[in-house]
């Protein structure tokens, strides 16, 4: 076991010292492309401005014999391109693979002072973010960086989730952590082929109201995902480190897509994986705070004063809960605001109104 006092120290020499908060930079929506795919490619550019994060992805939905082809891509998308604001990250292939080794080689080496965060798949316990840490320790030293890679693990196995705490504390990198709906079904056993979202057969139904148990009984669809978002956002908050919401496959319902978002920002993620133009939109829209309700936020915060007591504001009572939560929301706003200035003047106007 480690000392404590140990926990922020570099696991390799030369390495950077590790961070001991992580930023909360805006993460919305955390946009996949695939670097072997020239299309793709090209478009990174101008995807790039629209985005808060970009994900080179390596794993899942590249075959096999293209693997090589989109860690080079990589690479060279990554040293020719100017990303500005947006965060670079990529989805290494999962640790029993054969080509994670030379994908963490190759991309720390590289590209290691354009990458922000490196995702990892299937993560099962602490001890696979402890490999990862010591390796990119050694490769951050070996490539003179002077800035830490952060890591990001996919939530996506059942020893995963019953290990979620510990994974979130495993390492000072540990930037965050996302549900990967798809492949945590399979590992469950569950009767679903849907990557995300809820499922018809998942219900409940009201009583009978009559001998005819199926007359007038109303049934209402579950949210399949409820119980391992909700443990995966309390663990990030224990540990200081950000939860997210993953994929939602089915590109053309955009309805349900924003629906299943939205239940993900209401239990406290702070984002979604965008796996199509179409839903970058959707993500900025959910996680992003409305302004009437950065407005409500704002007022109660400037009422409450130094945030102690209690106060009544429009018939509702306000007291130190409350202003515990509108400051998540105030700051939220904040943040995005310095990123996007058309939500910056809609949050000051909404402000400017709900002060009047």
């Amino acid at each position: 076991m480690r000392s404590p006092k140990d926990f922020f120290a570099p696991l390799a020499v030369g390495a950077p010292e590790p961070v001991r908060e992580i930023p909360a930079l805006p993460s919305r929506m955390i946009h996949f492309f695939d670097p072997s795919n020239e299309k793709m490619a090209a478009k990174v550019p101008d995807i790039a401005k629209k985005v808060d994060v970009l994900l080179g992805n390596l794993e899942d939905a590249v075959r096999a014999d293209r693997k090589e082809a989109a860690r080079n891509g990589l690479v060279t998308i990554a040293k020719a391109t100017d990303f500005g604001g947006t965060q670079l990250w990529t989805r290494v292939n999962s640790l029993d693979s054969p080509w994670v080794l030379d994908d963490l080689v190759t991309l720390v080496t590289e590209i290691g002072d354009k990458l922000d965060v490196i995702m990892v798949p299937k993560v099962e316990g602490a001890q696979d973010i402890h490999y990862v840490d010591r390796l990119l320790a050694q490769l951050e030293a070996r490539a003179g960086l002077t800035k830490p890679l952060l890591v990001h693990a996919i939530l996506e196995t059942a020893s995963g989730v019953a290990n979620v705490e510990e994974i979130a504390g495993a390492s000072p990198r540990m930037q965050g952590i996302s549900l990967g709906p798809a492949d945590l079904a399979a590992s469950r056993r569950m009767k679903t082929t849907r990557v995300g979202g809820g499922h018809p057969g998942y219900l409940v139904r009201t009583d009978p109201t009559g001998e005819d148990l199926n007359a007038g009984r109303t049934t209402y669809q579950q949210d399949l995902w409820h119980y391992t978002v909700a443990r995966m956002v309390d663990a990030c908050a224990m540990h200081g480190i950000l939860p997210y919401y993953g994929p939602f496959g089915d590109i053309r319902d955009v309805v349900a897509c924003e629906d299943q978002f939205r239940n993900a920002f209401l239990l406290g993620c702070v984002g979604a994986w965008s796996l199509h133009p179409v839903q970058i939109d959707i993500a900025k829209k959910v996680f992003s705070p409305a302004p009437a309700d950065v407005a409500w936020a704002r007022r109660v915060i400037a009422e409450m004063g130094d945030g102690t007591g209690a106060v009544m504001i429009d018939g509702k009572m306000q007291d130190d809960a409350s202003y515990k939560q509108c400051r998540v929301v105030a700051e939220l706003a904040d943040a995005l605001a310095e990123r996007d200035p058309e939500l910056a003047k809609a949050y000051d106007e909404a402000t400017k109104e709900a002060l009047a």
